[in-house]
């Protein structure tokens, strides 16, 4: 009886080990559904800095320096795709568009991401650093 009681309790302390992981592992995957803002300074003259808003589906919502529109991503393990839809323009400076393109470039590009707690980093030629909105 108390070898079968202790087999029980080790399954049974397996399992709840594997049901307190499960929220720890779901913590660490890429942020469908969360909405997250670039690692950077906004640009002279504006308070904007970059935000991407990702649906459940892989779906973004992309706010720039000046431009906006939506791109998809597709993610398999740490490999990710992004692909950029067409972008409003908005009667941007030229410098705030260059720097817009150069973004979605650098995004497009990214072949890999990770995630360290609320911080994503899509890697790349460019290392691009957002962090996630959680409030």
């Amino acid at each position: 009886m108390t070898a079968r009681f202790a087999f029980l309790s080790g399954v049974v302390t397996l399992a709840l080990g594997a049901a307190c992981a499960w929220p720890a592992f779901a913590q660490d995957g890429f942020p469908f559904g969360f909405e997250m803002t670039l690692d950077a300074p906004p640009q002279p003259g504006s308070k904007r800095v970059p935000s991407l808003d990702i649906g459940d589906s892989g779906g973004v919502k992309l706010e720039l320096w000046c431009k906006g529109g939506k791109g998809q991503f597709s993610v398999a393990g740490e490999t990710v795709i992004f692909a950029a839809g067409p972008l409003e323009d908005r009667s941007c400076p030229p410098e705030k568009a260059r720097a817009d393109d150069e973004l979605v470039a650098a995004l497009s590009e990214a072949a890999t991401w990770e995630r360290r707690g609320d911080e994503i980093t899509f890697v790349g030629p460019t290392r691009l650093r957002f962090h996630l909105n959680t409030n």
